[in-house]
């Protein structure tokens, strides 16, 4: 397999655009070959296998929604009240917009795991991870609530995320500032 790391990543964004744009079906070598603009035969000089390539498609999404480690830190000088719980749910929102190829890319590969056993075992290790992560962070910064309330807001900001990524005019009469600061709210209401 070949080793150029910025070639492997360009290869992976490429597949993270034909995930996205043609989903799990139309996710082939030569497509995204096509998409990176590279010769046909690339992305397979650089996977073993479809399976390999989507394993890969699964890590490069987490790092590419992962948040700004600068903009955390700015933010995370704020007063830990529910005002800043609910900013970091705005800047999830914002940074799950800004790169919404990766976000549906991730719901196909959701989708596919649900016929592919071995893909549902990595999807669980990135979700549960990015949970775990969370819940940690959420704890050691101090910020209102406890672990059920991570998980209660992770789960709410799935739900929010898929209907704006897919179909934004279901929520649309819900001004979302006002929609994430309730729900912010009412998760931490026993704080």
């Amino acid at each position: 397999m070949r080793q150029n790391p910025a070639r492997r990543t360009a290869l992976l964004d490429a597949a993270i655009e034909v995930l996205a744009r043609d989903g799990s079906r139309g996710l082939t070598f030569r497509a995204v070959d096509v998409v990176a603009v590279v010769p046909i035969g690339t992305a397979s000089n650089y996977f073993a296998s479809r399976d390999d390539l989507i394993a890969q498609v699964a890590q490069r999404t987490r790092e590419r929604l992962a948040p700004d480690a600068d903009e955390v830190e700015q933010t995370m000088r704020a007063p830990r009240d529910r005002e800043l719980v609910g900013l970091l749910m705005q800047q999830i929102l914002a940074r799950m917009r800004a790169d919404r190829s990766s976000y549906l890319a991730m719901l196909e590969l959701r989708l596919e795991a649900t016929r592919r056993p071995e893909l549902q075992a990595a999807l669980v290790e990135v979700f549960s991870t990015n949970l775990q992560e969370s819940i940690s962070f959420h704890l050691a910064a101090g910020l209102p609530g406890d672990e059920v309330t991570v998980v209660l807001l992770y789960l709410a900001m799935s739900g929010l995320l898929v209907d704006d990524l897919t179909v934004p005019e279901v929520l649309a009469p819900y001004p979302y500032p006002a929609l994430i600061d309730d729900l912010v709210r009412r998760a931490t209401a026993t704080s």
